[in-house]
């Protein structure tokens, strides 16, 4: 993701919750008219992307328990 990307992802996650959904759908939509094998050529590479920085160690993830228990409390969940 680049610069211009990521700052705007920032300003986005700091959106109230029906806000960042909107926003959310909005961007999923605009993938609708794009050729399949664009999207998932996209999605590859950022999987890819992302798959290198955790196996590098630049990006050592986050833990599954911490980011369930965070889930549930944003939702509600006990």
């Amino acid at each position: 993701m680049g610069d211009e990307a990521h700052q705007v992802l920032t300003r986005a996650l700091g959106l109230p919750l029906d806000e960042r959904a909107a926003v959310a759908a909005e961007l999923l939509a605009s993938l609708d008219g794009e050729p399949a094998d664009q999207v998932d050529a996209a999605w590859a590479a950022e999987i890819e992307r992302r798959a290198r920085r955790l196996l590098s160690g630049e990006d050592p993830g986050e833990d599954w328990t911490e980011v369930r228990a965070e889930l549930w409390g944003e939702f509600g969940i006990k």
